[in-house]
């Protein structure tokens, strides 16, 4: 068999969606890039339903698959080149295109909360109508939850594996009830989550992925992961603007990402007065392939879970006046041009 040995070295990533806009474009970043073999994806209530955001995923993943099989069949016309089986295996996984890459659906609601959608950012369907004529392949049969995915691949590459959240951190907290060990067991873990020294986007105070599930969210804290936050407070610097969206014009990409994301800047630009949309998740997906964008530091950051006020606040502790030992590399600058400049380079390879 034809080993790719620059894929057998790539960084090992489950990712954990609410599959809204900005989670499909950091799908989009993690799939393209040489670095990573993505190990699955693994879906959770948030933006949309927990039915919602795995039927997104796969048509995500199914419109990656299909660009890629097209770009590999102009390869081969260009080269004039017959593949066997074998050689077609090396030259998608050279591409960036792992043929399987499972989709584990995971919790239908937070731990102790009812859900609360984000229909108005992400569109009644999450992806602002595009791919709705998509009908993509059904899940396959027999699937465990996302919790016992995630630790059944953990145990498999004890020390390897990077968990990548961009959504509630239900499926992590569920996870961690049923193996209190996973933190030794994971390499980290990347979440995009929390507003910690910044004003909040669902309340004053609160970002939306701990808002929804904040009980979820002490407890991933509290763990003892190896865990880097990448919050509003960078997250903002870090604009889609409609330049961006002209050089993307050009690539197969393109016409999906001005889709999905035209309600979503235009909300953004009700919000804040500029004809942009934050890179969230794709930010964070970025961090964890490559962290140099940003500057990081330790702190102890907890959540709050019983206010009327602040709930679903990330307090983050600067000053060390808790006197707690820090639990987070918590990111608080970031070169956000040169992270556009990188998106757009891997989403145009």
């Amino acid at each position: 068999m034809i080993v790719d040995t620059a894929a057998s070295k790539r960084m090992p990533v489950i990712m954990d969606v609410d599959t809204g806009v900005d989670d499909a474009l950091a799908l989009a970043l993690v799939w393209k890039s040489k670095q990573v073999e993505l190990v699955g994806v693994t879906t959770v209530n948030g933006n949309v339903s927990l039915s919602q955001a795995t039927l997104n995923t796969r048509k995500v993943i199914h419109m990656l698959q299909q660009l890629d099989e097209d770009k590999q069949c102009e390869d081969v016309e260009a080269n004039k080149v017959s593949l066997n089986f074998e050689q077609k295996e090396a030259a998608s996984a050279r591409n960036g295109f792992t043929r399987n890459v499972p989709i584990i659906p995971g919790a239908n609601g937070p731990l102790m909360r009812p859900t609360f959608f984000e229909h108005a950012v992400h569109g009644n369907d999450g992806l602002g109508g595009a791919l709705s004529d998509m009908s993509p392949p059904e899940l396959e049969e027999g699937l465990p939850h996302a919790a016992q995915f995630i630790i059944e691949e953990a145990k498999k590459r004890p020390g390897e594996l990077t968990l990548l959240m961009t959504a509630p951190l239900t499926n992590l907290a569920i996870a961690l009830r049923a193996c209190p060990e996973l933190p030794q067991l994971v390499k980290r873990v990347v979440m995009m989550g929390g507003a910690l020294q910044t004003f909040g986007n669902v309340t004053p105070v609160a970002e939306y992925n701990i808002y929804v599930d904040p009980e979820a969210a002490k407890m991933v804290l509290h763990a003892g992961f190896d865990l880097t936050i990448v919050g509003l407070d960078v997250t903002r610097q870090a604009l889609l603007r409609p330049e961006h969206l002209e050089k993307l014009d050009s690539t197969p990409l393109g016409s999906f990402v001005r889709t999905c994301t035209a309600q979503y800047m235009e909300r953004y630009r009700m919000r804040n007065g500029v004809e942009a949309c934050a890179m969230h998740d794709p930010l964070a997906a970025y961090i964890a392939i490559d962290a140099s964008v940003v500057k990081t530091r330790r702190y102890y950051v907890d959540v709050e879970t019983r206010s009327d006020l602040c709930d679903g606040q990330t307090v983050c502790d600067v000053q060390n006046r808790l006197g707690r030992e820090p639990n987070a590399n918590v990111c608080v600058e970031v070169d956000g041009e040169a992270f556009m400049d990188r998106f757009i380079s891997v989403l145009q390879a």
